[in-house]
């Protein structure tokens, strides 16, 4: 076979590519570019797609006041530093100045003073004009990167900087300025608007929500903004977000991606640089397996039916011992399941242990569902939890984990300094982590149908930490360090990991979790002041991101003190460890809420008498009320006896049969 390049010459680079590998089965691809929206149409045809282009913004400009005023404060030595944002916006700035003020003047002030840029475009802006830009922030060209260039060469303390803005203010990046010191001026140039024909791009919405349309692309963050726009105007705004969450969605680069993010939509696809070109060439050598991944996440969403309204049609789970309790219903015993109830404890999981790694068992479906299932047949427990770990999530954002026999896992970059956060990366989808929503739809298709699903996520503290202490810790030295020097930081990180963990227990549910149960094992080591501060607001961004249809199970451990304010936090189930006892704790989170929990696990290395008498003070702490779900105060222990695990679950299901 001869493999052909083709070049490609745009006003977004230059590149060359491969022309033998082509979008499979005429994949249809609908793209929002405007000033290049024929380019990106060669672009596509070109890569063997049916391109839809359709513009979705123009370049409106606004008063020329401002940029004159600006230039004139330039002259006058008002102004320390240049921020250049756009290429069309540094030259339609230089062509407005030289109405008013004289051009060479102009141009050698902005040559005396600092510059700074945000990518080629503005510098060969620049160059045509004779100017060398004094810095140029490096890839992904977002205001991250001009931050960092900033911290790194050029410390804004007490300047005037003035910031070429484009279409809209980049309220992240003045915000940024203004933190370090600096005095801002904006520069407005133009301002977006939709372009006067709509009739392309509402045209392109309704084959989006007909399903006809495989890939979108988008170039920019603004032309989210105006589709989202059009389509309201249509009353499709819902049924074009609820649509796109099947389609491939691919994103020229973070900022884009930002602005998908924070309107629900999964990034399924960026390119190695913000490019058009290389958008669309990158995007065709995976174009057919991300287009199937999406198809089959599609297909897991539409097979998951939740509980319908009529006792019909509701499957034998929805009634269960379990499933009441978790709604404060009358239950005819007291449910029962234990946390780590599949584990190094019981010699079938040993078995299964011996043939892999931890991690690739946890990546391995089909024995993670054989693992939970074997445990649950041999324990009598009315509920499964999926057999995973807290940390894979963590591996798709950016950390290096690896679990090491005796010491347990280790993360090798951990996040120690406030500019480590940035390279901590937000889930955009849950591709990396499909392995997790397959072992939930394997397990609940082999779990009897009476036996509730469980999945489960670290909760943002205790994944925080594990990604900032690198490991296991007692001090949280660097943990608490991070939180109390660098609070900025420690919000940013919170929000990614808060955002990351509603896609990932969401898409457990999609994939069949009746429950869902939020493990922060780690929290204990803060007290009430600092929780409310720290982590409160993270955890209720979770709890109102989840899907309503099936409840949250809240877990914490170590501090009693913080019962009340993991309540506010919310969660229809709080968790409850040994520390307290159980009627205490059910009285200070509130009679409204279900509780589960409280034995201590070590209880489950005694005597079968002790085990009894110690479960019966649990139950008897519940006094019957509605919504206990019986537990241990932790994960059951390696040492613990399998038979007294047994027992322990037949004791409280005879104790307290009602």
């Amino acid at each position: 076979m001869v493999l052909l390049t083709a070049t490609f010459f745009t006003d977004f680079g230059k590149v060359s590519m491969p022309v033998e590998k082509q979008f499979p089965s005429r994949l249809r691809i609908a793209a929002f570019e405007s000033r290049r929206a024929s380019e990106m149409t060669r672009l596509i045809e070109r890569m063997g797609a049916v391109a839809s282009v359709s513009p979705s913004m123009r370049e409106v400009p606004v008063d020329d006041r401002p940029v004159i005023d600006f230039a004139k404060r330039l002259i006058t030595g008002q102004v320390d530093v240049v921020i250049l944002l756009t290429g069309v916006g540094t030259r339609q700035m230089l062509e407005r100045v030289e109405r008013s003020v004289e051009r060479q003047r102009f141009l050698d002030a902005l040559s005396d003073i600092p510059t700074v840029v945000r990518g080629p475009k503005p510098t060969s802006v620049l160059k045509e004009f004779g100017i060398t830009p004094t810095h140029r922030a490096s890839e992904p060209n977002t205001w991250r990167e001009i931050l960092a260039t900033l911290d790194e060469k050029l410390p804004v303390a007490n300047l005037v900087v003035a910031v070429q803005e484009y279409g809209e203010r980049n309220v992240s990046l003045i915000a940024g300025l203004e933190a370090r010191g600096a005095t801002v001026e904006s520069v407005p140039i133009y301002c977006w608007d939709l372009p006067e024909d709509i009739s392309p791009l509402q045209e392109n919405i309704r084959r989006i929500v007909a399903g006809e349309i495989d890939i979108v692309l988008f170039t920019a963050a603004q032309q989210l903004v105006h589709l989202l726009r059009v389509a309201g105007q249509m009353d499709l705004e819902a049924e074009l977000l609820a649509a796109m969450q099947s389609v491939v969605v691919a994103s020229i680069g973070p900022t884009t991606s930002e602005a998908l993010h924070e309107r629900g939509l999964s990034v399924d696809f960026e390119p190695t640089h913000a490019k058009m070109g290389q958008l669309v060439h990158e995007l065709s050598l995976q174009a057919d397996e991300l287009v199937q991944k999406k198809r089959r996440l599609a297909m897991r969403l539409a097979v998951h039916d939740p509980v319908n309204t009529t006792d019909e049609q509701a499957p034998a789970w929805a009634d269960s011992p379990f499933m009441r309790a978790c709604r404060r219903q009358q239950t005819p015993y007291t449910p029962v399941w234990l946390m780590r109830q599949a584990g190094r404890y019981m010699a079938e999981y040993r078995t299964v242990r011996a043939q892999t790694t931890f991690l690739e068992l946890c990546k391995n479906p089909q024995l993670c569902s054989e693992v939970m299932c074997t445990a649950v047949e041999r324990l009598g427990v009315d509920a499964a939890i999926i057999f995973s770990d807290l940390l894979p999530m963590l591996e798709p954002m950016g950390l290096e984990l690896e679990f090491i026999a005796g010491d347990g896992p280790k993360i090798d970059n951990p996040v120690r300094e406030a500019r480590d956060v940035d390279r901590v990366l937000e889930l955009e989808s849950i591709d990396a982590l499909d392995f997790v929503v397959e072992t939930v739809s394997q397990t609940r298709r082999d779990l009897p149908e009476a036996i509730p699903l469980i999945g489960f996520a670290g909760a943002p503290f205790t994944l925080a930490s594990y990604a900032i202490e690198g490991g296991s810790s007692r001090s949280f030295l660097h943990t608490k360090t991070l939180m109390y020097r660098e609070p900025a930081a420690w919000s940013e990180l919170m929000q990614r990991l808060s955002r990351s963990i509603v896609l990932y227990l969401n898409a457990q549910i999609a994939a069949g979790a009746q429950a869902v149960q939020l493990f922060d094992s780690w929290v204990g080591c803060l007290g009430p002041e600092d929780y409310r501060r720290y982590v409160l607001p993270y955890v209720q961004q979770i709890v109102a991101g989840l899907s309503p249809e099936a409840p949250l199970i809240h877990f914490g451990t170590g501090n009693p003190a913080l019962l009340p304010l993991m309540a506010e936090a919310g969660g229809e189930v709080l968790g409850v460890d040994w520390r307290v006892g159980l009627d205490e704790a059910w009285q200070t989170v509130g009679c409204e809420r279900a509780v589960q929990g409280n034995l201590d696990p070590l209880v489950l290395l005694a005597d079968r008498e002790t085990i009894a008498a110690r479960a019966s003070e649990v139950l008897e702490a519940a006094a019957g009320r509605p919504g206990h779900i019986f537990n241990l105060g932790h994960g059951v222990l390696q040492q613990t006896p399998v038979d007294n695990a047994r027992y322990l679950v037949d004791f409280v299901h005879e104790a307290s049969t009602r």
